[in-house]
């Protein structure tokens, strides 16, 4: 071979001892063959796919730039560079003697060369990068080979004159233009069409030099420097990124894997039931009997399912292993690639220490040429470059993996949501589907980063021992027993870990449920004084929450000195056995360091690979769950037909469905046939399958058989009301256009115009999650505007009124329903149980038991005397009795406070508090509206409706969370370790101080120990030396173990103090904050600050903290260990180090913002999905399921953004600090060879192998520095609530006397108060007296301020003016505990808390059992409770679920006999008990308390009836007190029919109960029973005509703010008292 080159070249093509001497040179054959064909062979091979552009693509030429220009002139350049030297050849050979071939080939290649390079620069303006990768990649290789022949030509030139002029000169203008190439393809190159592209992702256009070293992204961090990143600062993702995008690929192969993987599933079937000898299974079958076989097969497991939920009986078989397999198919690009680039880190990974290895045999050796020592040097520095290059384009590729996974599951999840059966839809909660989302999406991401461990970690473990063996021969086996040792002693402290931090997670869950009952049961803990009990008990369970949680520190801390010692017993166990083993084994320098640098390579896997395999085994667990619900089935709406039917618009053919496939028909044999445009009532008993029957029409149920003919667009309004997060406006149109005519006439139809004036910003006002800000009417209306709006052909109305009250529902059926509403033109099938408006509609269907009983008109219907008619006669007298017994209280014809109290609140969570209190703030409109609506007193609209302008600023009720933005304030990291205790830090930071100084004495004394080998090398090694060498290493390297363990030690026991602290501060705080905190607070605020803040402080900061100064004292070591070794190296740290300082701060501030952008556009991907959920059959009735997919894709696409910002960033970061390291070992290793004479190997040595450690230990400084800092925020929302203002003191120094108040009188003078200082009065001027034992009675309607009076007693509102005076003590003058604990109040809504029922009743244990028992027997819940198991140590639930709600109400009466002080007051205590209980309570406060004062506030007036005086507060004027008895003597039969209407529930089309003034009577009482008559200056007449007809008003604590009490005194001599009268209208 060499022969024919050197006949080929005309000289010698290889010559070792060229080499041999100190100016060494290559044979120029070599330079001309080798160096010349490499980079030429690597293009030509790679080039041509460059070319495929210009014959595939249809797109148009990008216009042409002046860089274009630049880089075809210079490419012309070069080919006439060689064009010139080819002439030059032919010349010579004229002239002279045949020249070598070379001559002629190599200028050829290269004409043919820059002619491909100019094609593909035309090639790429097909293209939007038009930089190829490839050219840059050529030039590169191009440029190092050249260096060879132009130092050797140089040199030549500098020892004699040039030989050979032309070809020198052409040679360097060909070099030069070579590198100028080189540095213009570093730019980008942009076209002006590509600008706009550029502006939204300047990635796409990239150069390769910007992509891989991430240069695009800077402007991107500088922009984070300067301004806290938002969302729309960040780029958008690339076009193939896109969710879209990516799940189009995954669905079409997850189509074709199910399919196979359902084949797969029929065959185990049938498998299984051979093996259970299946008797019917002939093989004389048709395949219609065994497909029916199958089916029935499928079904039977269901129905075991439904038994054994309990224990893990047979769940239903699905598909399997399917779903990774159509991930790799769909993200094989991605994975291909990262392999390419693990695998060149992964060798690159152990060339290092064989660099290092010939570096130290470089300096010990005195032979040795310099020039090799800058070659390894110049080495070292490449592969350092090469390597961190690799590993970040390979990181970057799959964390991209990672997100696209999640997206494109996401997307799956999100489908697969739209389009299942309601069966399948049965298996899986709403809760668990958000999991699968959320969790196990979340779960495949974090394994996608680091999946090729799988394969990496082993190869790199198996070429560590390869080498180590080459290095110690079998000794090595000694290091890698300790390292498989110390895996089950960490598996040991992982279990028992786990087992504690379990036993904690019930401690935080518990503490956590303890809180949130806290803060919902917030004000009866105020009222009642028992915030000292409740804080013992969370600060119970904190302290065996924090003992866990010490005893899991030290656990970490064993298991870090465990980790610690790993390296050092590894090596010390090598080192020992190679050394005793043998006496000629000497340690030397190259031995030990090279085997250092492999054993510090052997960690990372070490340590890797157990956690992916955990990850994987957790992933397992997801990709089950997640086939399970993917391969479910899909929703079959075969039985839905769509065939033009003259004169009907739905008809139903024997139509019988059922909800599970095997389920009992809920339909049957239903025939109906509906014509179009007409209105039709569906009618029947509770369960008489009519929403059944609405829900077959939609296609939601498993059809057995018949069909349904459905012709035109369907609109739905079903029974609980939808609403989305969105716009008022948005819900209403719901993907429609805007036609603002018609907009305004549904608007008006639907009633919603009084709504929108009371809502803060109108129809722009946006709605909470499930309509949270909106009340039930509200929310049904605006679910009936929208499907109004939707203008479709027939009208699905699943019982729209009931949540309205009667009059809005009577004028909603008249505007928009009935026969001259809005829809009189539509077909509308209407599912009611109001009555009244059936003789309006033109049939009407009844079903009994889900089969179709008669239909026909109303007239019809009556005479026929079937089942229409008893259920009309039934429904009459259900109405009847639930007027006695409901439970609820809805009067006075205010719509709002019907729902109220029908509404559930049990799943609004958090928000509940603020619904109350917004409602609260609008209520005086809100009356003002609803009025309007019945048409009364157009007089109170106009001021409602010249109210809300102002009313604005108390509208925004709940202030936004701040959030926090730019750098964490150093006081916060100060505040921290004051918390710890500056002690504990201090002793901490020495402990981590002499764990780096042991650090750096171990690697130093073995530096020493390793030059021995050169001290004994013809002699043989004293034992004494060598044991003591091995000493003194062991001593050290336990040292330094033992330091870290104290440090940890330290800061477990330093940071349980901080959480103590922190928590105690926060906790008293909260509970010493006044009422109105509460109400502008959501409550998840405040447990997020209890759960996710604290948890940070009590487990991450540690954390965080202990890694930071572990990072920062090995990069101090080391830098401290290479200056030692070469001291002009503290030159090159100075430079270095502010490089690294500037990289730092931009990074951290753009990291950090983009957490939190990440954090900020996540959950609206879940708050999407779960609200999809939720109104999944009304998406799919209105046909919305493309548009949901698209608004989820496009809410998963500014995630993805973010975090793909957020992984870019880190790569940003990595690169350059990586450059830092590379440079740190390139001057590392060159002021070693430049010092060459005066260090010792060992020296040498030590600081290259640290300075290949440091590049690592840079990166995770920022990491934990950023981490850090984002953590310690913690410590400042927590801290923010510690500083909210206190209500008054809990006892002052003047204190009651004993025994107050003993006559129980109460005084209001002049007393006025509002709910905050920006709000008006609630109520004003109030004065009044109470005498001793008297029983007052509170009436007056919703908002006129009557459970303000009690919050006035109770001090939760603090006066704005006058006093409260109780017994001759002023109330504001003594402690609120004081006040508190002498008052009783059974509230409104009775509230428990987990517990023993004795603890509910005596939180304080202040009274005997005896006495408890006495309380429960007079509350009447003796019997009940000594039937329980435990008596009165029952467990009451959460919220008191496992009592109703009569039983929690005497619980509340039991807790008030209990105190029995003098003063009791009742705020609608009886409102949501049956009138039985009722009259039990009102009997045993009679007996009990009749020698207290008794105030009552009332709904019910015979809940007054037992009053000295009811007084009247409307709208907060004091209106007046009367007499009940006389008022009842007077005039008995209208006091009876407000009574009667003032019952819990007013039914349907039952008017509203109004009242009117009739005439003034005498009280025929003495004064001694009357007690106060009254002198009234009357309000306007239409003012007091709505104080009486609030007389009967529900509340919800909702507060007037308009009134004052108007000049009345008590006179004790007999004056003539008005009476009220009442009759309805």
């Amino acid at each position: 071979m060499s022969a024919a080159l050197e006949e080929f070249c005309g000289s010698v093509f290889w010559n070792a001892s060229y080499l041999a001497r100190p100016d060494a040179d290559l044979p120029v054959c070599f330079q001309q063959t080798v160096l010349v064909w490499v980079p030429l062979g690597f293009f030509w091979i790679l080039a041509l796919w460059q070319l495929l552009p210009m014959c595939k693509s249809r797109a148009k030429k990008s216009s042409v730039t002046k860089l274009y220009i630049i880089k075809q002139a210079l490419a012309t350049l070069l080919m006439l560079t060689a064009v010139a030297e080819l002439a030059l050849a032919f010349v010579e050979d004229t002239e002279q003697d045949p020249l070598p071939a070379v001559q002629y080939t190599n200028p050829s290649l290269y004409i043919a060369t820059w002619l491909l390079v100019l094609l593909i620069h035309d090639a790429r303006r097909f293209c939007l990068c038009r930089d190829s990768g490839i050219l840059f990649c050529f030039w590169t290789l191009s440029l190092l080979c050249g260096i060879l022949p132009f130092q050797s030509l140089l040199r030549k030139a500098l020892q004699a004159p040039i030989s050979d002029v032309p070809r020198f000169v052409l040679f360097f203008i060909s070099y030069g233009l070579q590198l100028l190439l080189f540095l213009v393809s570093g730019f980008s190159d942009v076209a002006p069409e590509t600008k706009e592209i550029r502006k939204k992702n300047p990635e796409v256009t990239a150069s390769f030099l910007s992509s891989i070293t991430f240069e695009w992204y800077t402007s991107m961090v500088f922009k984070g420097y300067r301004k806290p990143l938002e969302i729309e600062d960040i780029w958008e993702l690339k076009g193939k990124d896109k969710t879209q995008a990516i799940y189009a690929v995954l669905e079409k192969n997850m189509k074709t894997a199910v399919r196979k993987a359902q084949a797969e599933l029929e065959k185990r079937k049938r498998k299984k039931r051979r093996q259970e000898g299946d008797p019917d299974h002939g093989n004389n079958m048709s395949k219609a009997q065994s497909q029916d076989i199958l089916v029935l097969e499928e079904k039977q497991p269901k129905r075991k399912k439904k038994g054994d939920k309990g224990d893990s009986g047979p769940r239903k078989d699905f598909p399997r292993g399917w779903l990774v397999k159509t991930l790799c198919k769909t993200f094989w690009q991605n994975l291909l690639l990262s392999v390419a680039f693990k695998l060149v880190h992964d060798g690159l990974v152990f060339v290092s220490p064989q660099l290092l290895k010939l570096l130290i045999g470089f300096v010990s050796d005195e032979e040795s040429f310099a020039w090799q020592g800058y070659l390894y040097a110049i080495l070292l520095f490449l592969t350092a470059l090469i390597q961190s290059l690799c590993l970040q384009q390979y990181f970057s590729l799959c964390f991209q993996l990672g997100i696209n996974v999640r997206a494109s599951l996401i997307a799956a999840i999100y489908k697969k949501a739209l389009t299942m059966s309601s069966a399948t839809r049965k298996e899986t909660t709403v809760g668990e589907t958000v999991n699968l989302m959320s969790a196990d999406a979340q779960r495949f991401m974090d394994t996608a980063n680091f999946i090729h461990q799988l394969w990496s970690s082993p190869l790199q473990i198996i070429l560590s021992i390869v080498f180590l063996w080459g290095e110690l021969g079998p000794s090595v086996l000694a290091g890698i027993a300790v390292m498989v040792l110390l895996i089950p002693i960490n598996g040991f402290l992982v279990a028992k870990a786990k087992t504690i931090q379990v036993r904690n997670m019930k401690n935080k869950d518990e503490r956590m449920k303890m809180m949130s009952e806290i803060l919902n049961g917030i004000k009866i803990l105020k009222l009642f004084a028992w915030e000292p009990s409740f804080e013992k008990r969370v600060n119970e369970i904190r302290a065996r929450e924090l003992k866990d949680l010490v005893n899991f520190s030290y656990l970490q801390s064993i298991s870090i000195f465990v980790f610690t010692c790993a390296p050092f017993l590894v090596s010390l166990a090598s080192f020992a056995v190679y050394v005793l083993v043998d006496e000629n084994n000497i340690l030397d320098a190259q031995k030990a360091f090279t085997a250092i640098s492999l054993f510090n390579v052997l960690r990372f896997p070490m340590a890797m690979l157990p956690l992916v395999l955990s990850s994987l085994v957790q992933t397992k667990v997801s990709t089950e769950r997640l086939e399970r619900y993917l391969g479910g089935e899909d929703l079959d709406t075969s039985a839905i037909h769509h065939n033009p039917i003259a004169g009907s618009a739905v008809r139903f053919l024997e139509a019988t469905f059922a909800w599970e496939q095997d389920g009992n028909a809920a339909i049957r044999d239903v025939t109906l046939d509906i014509a179009p445009g007409s209105l039709v009532a569906v009618v029947g008993a509770v369960g008489s399958g009519k929403s059944s029957l609405v829900s077959a029409m939609l296609g939601e149920m498993e059809n057995i058989k018949g069909h349904i003919n459905i012709q035109g667009s369907l609109a739905y309004v079903p029974q609980q009301a939808w609403i989305q997060n969105a716009t008022l406006k948005d819900n209403i149109l719901f993907g429609s256009e805007l036609d603002e005519t018609r907009y305004q006439q549904v608007i008006k139809a639907c009633a919603l115009l009084p709504d929108l004036e009371l809502l803060p910003a109108g129809d722009q006002t946006e709605i909470g999650e499930k309509g949270i800000n909106l009340s039930g009417g509200q929310k049904q209306r605006v679910s009936l505007a929208r499907a109004v709006y939707s203008n479709a052909d027939i009208y699905v109305l699943d019982d729209p009124l009931s949540a309205v009250d009667a009059h809005v529902g009577k004028y909603l059926f008249e505007h928009v329903l009935g026969p001259k509403g809005l829809l009189q033109k539509k077909t509308r099938i209407l599912v009611t149980h109001s009555i009244g408006f059936l003789p309006q509609v033109d049939n009407i269907v009844v079903l009994v038991a889900g089969a179709v009983s008669e239909h026909g008109s109303y007239s019809t219907l009556l005479a026929n005397r079937g089942a229409f008619a008893q259920f009309l006669n039934l429904y009459g007298s259900q109405e009847d009795a639930s007027e006695k017994n409901s439970t609820a209280v809805a009067l006075a014809g205010d719509e709002e406070q019907g729902d109220e109290d029908v509404e559930p609140c049990v799943e609004e969570g958090p928000g509940d508090v603020v619904t109350m209190t917004l409602k609260r703030e609008a209520s005086i409109h809100q009356r003002g509206f609803s009025r309007s609506l019945s048409k009364s007193s157009t007089n109170s609209l106009k001021k409602a409706q010249e109210e809300p302008p102002k009313k604005l600023k108390g509208q925004q009720l709940i202030e936004k969370e701040a959030v926090e933005t730019g750098k964490v304030k150093f006081s916060m990291y100060l505040r921290y370790l004051r918390a710890v205790g500056l002690r504990y830090s201090f002793g901490v930071a020495m402990g981590y101080v002499g764990q780096y100084v042991a650090f750096v004495g171990t690697n130093l004394w073995l530096s020493a120990w390793t030059e021995d080998a050169q001290r004994y090398l013809n002699q043989t090694y004293p034992v004494e030396q060598r044991d003591l060498r091995i000493g003194v290493f062991g001593a050290l390297g336990v040292s330094q173990a033992l330091f870290l363990l104290f440090a940890t030690i330290l800061s477990a026991h330093g940071a349980m103090r901080a959480s103590r602290v922190m928590h105690q501060q926060l906790l008293s705080n909260i509970l010493r904050v006044p009422m109105s905190f509460f109400d502008t607070t959501p409550t998840g605020r405040i447990v997020n600050r209890f759960a996710k803040d604290i948890f940070t402080i009590d487990e991450t900061i540690p954390m965080s903290f202990r890694s930071w100064l572990s990072c920062f004292m090995a990069i101090i070591s080391t830098l401290l260990m290479i200056s030692l070794a070469t001291p002009f190296f503290t030159l090159v740290i100075i430079p270095l180090s502010i490089f690294y300082y500037f990289v730092l701060r931009f990074y951290v501030s753009t990291s950090r913002q983009l957490r939190r952008l990440d954090s900020v556009t996540r959950s609206p991907i879940y708050s999407h999905f779960g609200e999809t959920v939720s109104g999944l059959s009304v998406i799919r009735a209105y046909g919305h399921q493309e548009r949901f997919l698209q608004q989820n894709d496009s809410t998963m696409d500014i995630n993805q953004k973010s975090v793909y910002s957020w992984i870019v960033s880190n790569r940003w970061l990595a690169i350059r600090l990586e450059f830092v390291g590379s440079l740190v070992v390139f001057f590392s290793a060159l002021l070693a060879v430049i010092s060459k004479g005066t260090l010792e190997g060992g020296i040498v040595g030590l600081s290259v192998s640290s300075a290949l450690n440091v590049t690592q230990t840079l990166n995770w400084l920022v990491r934990t520095s950023s981490e850090l800092e984002t953590n310690i925020v913690a410590v400042e929302r927590v801290h923010e609530y510690t500083k909210v203002k206190n209500e008054a003191p809990w006892v002052t120094e003047k204190r009651p006397p004993r025994g107050w108040p003993s006559k129980g009188e109460i005084q209001f003078i002049d007393y006025k108060v509002r709910y905050r200082p920006e709000l008006e009065l609630v109520l004003r001027g109030i004065t009044c007296n109470i005498g001793s034992t008297e029983k007052v009675g509170v009436v007056g309607r919703t908002g006129a301020g009557k459970s303000s009076l009690t919050n006035c007693l109770f001090r939760v509102l603090e006066a704005a003016g006058g006093t409260i005076i109780i017994d001759e003590v002023d109330i504001a003058t003594i402690g609120l505990h004081d006040l508190r604990q002498n008052l009783t109040i059974i509230p409104q809504d009775p509230v428990l808390f987990t517990g023993t029922l004795r603890m509910n009743l005596d939180p304080f244990d202040q009274y005997t059992d005896k006495e408890v028992w006495k309380a429960l027997e007079l509350a009447h819940l003796k019997t009940y409770v000594q039937d329980l198991p435990e008596g009165l140590l029952h467990l009451v639930s959460e919220g008191g679920e496992n009592l109703s709600v009569g039983q929690r109400q005497l619980v509340c009466l039991a807790r008030a006999l209990l105190r029995k002080a003098k003063i009791l007051i009742l705020d609608e205590a009886t409102a949501a008990v049956d009138l039985e209980t009722d009259h039990l309570i009102q009997t045993t406060i009679r007996s009990e308390f009749a020698a207290c004062t008794v105030l009552t506030i009332a709904h019910r007036l015979h809940t007054i009836m037992d009053s000295n005086s009811p007084g009247e507060a409307a709208l907060g004027y004091r209106v007046q007190f009367w007499c009940p008895q006389a008022k009842r003597d007077v005039e008995e039969p209208e006091l009876l029919t407000h009574r009667e209407s003032s019952g819990p529930t007013r039914r349907a089309g039952q008017a509203q109960p109004g009242w009117r003034r009739r005439r003034r009577g005498i009280c025929s009482h003495p004064a001694a029973t009357c007690g106060a008559a009254t002198k009234v200056v009357e309000p306007n007449s239409s003012q007091l005509c709505q104080a009486i007809q609030g007389g009967a008003a529900a509340t919800d604590g909702s507060l007037g703010a308009s009134g004052w009490i108007r000049e009345h005194s008590f006179t004790s001599e007999v004056v003539q008292p008005w009476h009220r009268t009442a009759e309805r209208l």
